[in-house]
Protein backbone atom coordinates (compact mmCIF):
# COMPACT_ATOMS: atom_id res chain seq x y z
CA UNK A 1 0.00 0.00 0.00
CA UNK A 2 1.45 3.36 -1.05
CA UNK A 3 1.92 6.04 1.59
CA UNK A 4 0.57 9.48 0.94
CA UNK A 5 3.15 12.22 1.05
CA UNK A 6 3.28 13.85 4.49
CA UNK A 7 1.38 11.11 6.32
CA UNK A 8 4.32 8.94 7.34
CA UNK A 9 3.76 8.81 11.10
CA UNK A 10 7.05 7.02 11.74
CA UNK A 11 8.93 9.74 9.86
CA UNK A 12 7.10 12.43 11.82
CA UNK A 13 7.95 10.74 15.11
CA UNK A 14 11.59 10.54 14.06
CA UNK A 15 11.62 14.29 13.35
CA UNK A 16 10.05 15.04 16.73
CA UNK A 17 12.73 12.98 18.46
CA UNK A 18 15.58 14.35 16.36
CA UNK A 19 18.41 15.30 18.67
CA UNK A 20 20.62 16.96 16.08
CA UNK A 21 23.81 15.71 14.52
CA UNK A 22 26.11 16.92 17.31
CA UNK A 23 24.18 15.00 19.97
CA UNK A 24 24.21 11.92 17.74
CA UNK A 25 27.97 12.21 17.25
CA UNK A 26 28.47 12.43 21.02
CA UNK A 27 26.14 9.49 21.55
CA UNK A 28 27.38 7.23 18.74
CA UNK A 29 31.10 8.03 18.53
CA UNK A 30 33.65 8.17 21.32
CA UNK A 31 33.28 11.66 22.75
CA UNK A 32 33.39 13.42 26.07
CA UNK A 33 30.49 15.77 26.89
CA UNK A 34 31.86 19.20 27.70
CA UNK A 35 29.96 22.24 28.87
CA UNK A 36 29.83 24.65 25.92
CA UNK A 37 30.74 27.52 28.25
CA UNK A 38 34.12 25.85 28.79
CA UNK A 39 35.13 26.12 25.13
CA UNK A 40 37.53 28.86 24.09
CA UNK A 41 36.26 31.30 21.45
CA UNK A 42 38.73 29.87 18.95
CA UNK A 43 37.51 26.31 19.58
CA UNK A 44 33.97 27.55 18.96
CA UNK A 45 35.14 29.26 15.75
CA UNK A 46 36.92 26.07 14.67
CA UNK A 47 33.78 23.94 14.82
CA UNK A 48 31.65 26.85 13.59
CA UNK A 49 33.81 27.21 10.48
CA UNK A 50 33.27 23.55 9.57
CA UNK A 51 29.54 23.55 10.29
CA UNK A 52 28.99 26.84 8.46
CA UNK A 53 30.78 25.56 5.36
CA UNK A 54 28.73 22.33 5.45
CA UNK A 55 25.46 24.29 5.72
CA UNK A 56 26.44 26.63 2.88
CA UNK A 57 27.59 23.75 0.66
CA UNK A 58 24.31 21.95 1.35
CA UNK A 59 22.26 25.07 0.56
CA UNK A 60 24.17 25.79 -2.65
CA UNK A 61 24.00 22.18 -3.82
CA UNK A 62 20.24 22.14 -3.16
CA UNK A 63 19.87 24.92 -5.75
CA UNK A 64 20.55 22.42 -8.50
CA UNK A 65 23.13 20.19 -10.12
CA UNK A 66 26.16 22.13 -11.31
CA UNK A 67 29.83 21.49 -11.94
CA UNK A 68 32.01 21.31 -8.84
CA UNK A 69 33.85 24.40 -10.08
CA UNK A 70 30.61 26.41 -10.25
CA UNK A 71 29.47 25.09 -6.85
CA UNK A 72 32.81 26.11 -5.37
CA UNK A 73 32.51 29.63 -6.79
CA UNK A 74 29.00 29.94 -5.35
CA UNK A 75 30.12 28.74 -1.92
CA UNK A 76 33.06 31.16 -1.76
CA UNK A 77 30.63 34.10 -1.99
CA UNK A 78 29.29 33.14 1.44
CA UNK A 79 32.28 31.66 3.27
CA UNK A 80 34.92 34.29 2.60
CA UNK A 81 35.79 36.43 5.61
CA UNK A 82 34.40 39.61 4.05
CA UNK A 83 30.96 38.05 3.56
CA UNK A 84 30.91 36.67 7.11
CA UNK A 85 31.95 40.09 8.45
CA UNK A 86 29.05 41.75 6.55
CA UNK A 87 26.66 39.17 8.00
CA UNK A 88 27.85 39.85 11.54
CA UNK A 89 27.57 43.62 11.02
CA UNK A 90 24.04 43.15 9.70
CA UNK A 91 23.03 41.06 12.73
CA UNK A 92 24.36 43.73 15.08
CA UNK A 93 22.89 46.69 13.17
CA UNK A 94 19.44 45.06 13.02
CA UNK A 95 19.51 43.84 16.62
CA UNK A 96 19.03 40.23 15.51
CA UNK A 97 21.22 38.69 18.22
CA UNK A 98 20.26 38.03 21.81
CA UNK A 99 22.52 39.50 24.47
CA UNK A 100 24.11 36.10 25.04
CA UNK A 101 24.68 35.55 21.29
CA UNK A 102 26.23 39.00 20.98
CA UNK A 103 28.58 38.23 23.88
CA UNK A 104 29.69 34.98 22.18
CA UNK A 105 30.24 36.86 18.91
CA UNK A 106 32.33 39.52 20.69
CA UNK A 107 34.41 36.90 22.51
CA UNK A 108 35.20 35.31 19.14
CA UNK A 109 35.89 38.64 17.45
CA UNK A 110 38.22 39.76 20.24
CA UNK A 111 40.11 36.46 20.57
CA UNK A 112 43.81 36.52 19.76
CA UNK A 113 44.18 34.47 16.58
CA UNK A 114 47.37 32.70 15.61
CA UNK A 115 46.70 32.71 11.89
CA UNK A 116 46.75 35.58 9.46
CA UNK A 117 43.96 36.54 7.08
CA UNK A 118 44.91 35.63 3.51
CA UNK A 119 42.39 37.59 1.47
CA UNK A 120 40.76 39.82 4.06
CA UNK A 121 41.50 42.78 6.26
CA UNK A 122 42.33 42.05 9.87
CA UNK A 123 39.04 43.70 10.92
CA UNK A 124 36.99 41.47 8.59
CA UNK A 125 38.95 38.40 9.69
CA UNK A 126 38.19 39.13 13.36
CA UNK A 127 34.48 39.72 12.63
CA UNK A 128 34.40 36.46 10.65
CA UNK A 129 36.01 34.65 13.59
CA UNK A 130 33.29 36.08 15.85
CA UNK A 131 30.62 34.93 13.40
CA UNK A 132 32.11 31.42 13.26
CA UNK A 133 32.33 31.31 17.07
CA UNK A 134 28.62 32.14 17.24
CA UNK A 135 27.77 29.41 14.72
CA UNK A 136 29.89 26.91 16.68
CA UNK A 137 28.29 27.91 19.98
CA UNK A 138 24.76 27.51 18.59
CA UNK A 139 25.68 24.18 17.03
CA UNK A 140 27.25 22.77 20.20
CA UNK A 141 24.21 23.87 22.22
CA UNK A 142 21.94 21.99 19.81
CA UNK A 143 20.28 25.21 18.66
CA UNK A 144 20.24 24.13 15.03
CA UNK A 145 17.04 26.02 14.14
CA UNK A 146 18.43 29.29 15.47
CA UNK A 147 21.76 28.69 13.76
CA UNK A 148 20.04 28.03 10.43
CA UNK A 149 17.81 31.09 10.85
CA UNK A 150 20.85 33.33 11.26
CA UNK A 151 22.73 31.67 8.41
CA UNK A 152 19.71 32.01 6.11
CA UNK A 153 19.40 35.72 7.02
CA UNK A 154 23.13 36.18 6.45
CA UNK A 155 23.03 34.48 3.06
CA UNK A 156 20.10 36.71 2.05
CA UNK A 157 22.13 39.71 3.11
CA UNK A 158 25.04 38.64 0.90
CA UNK A 159 22.68 38.00 -2.02
CA UNK A 160 21.02 41.41 -1.61
CA UNK A 161 24.33 43.23 -1.23
CA UNK A 162 25.81 41.68 -4.36
CA UNK A 163 22.74 42.36 -6.51
CA UNK A 164 22.36 46.01 -5.45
Amino acid sequence: MAKERGTDVEGMAEKENDIGIYRRVCRDLPAQETDVRAYSPLALAYIGDGIYELVVRSAVTARGNRSSEELSRMVVRYVRAGAQARMAEHFLEKGLLTEEEENVYKRGRNAHTYTKAKNATLADYKKATGFEALVGWLYLRGEDARMLTLIREGMRRVDNTETS
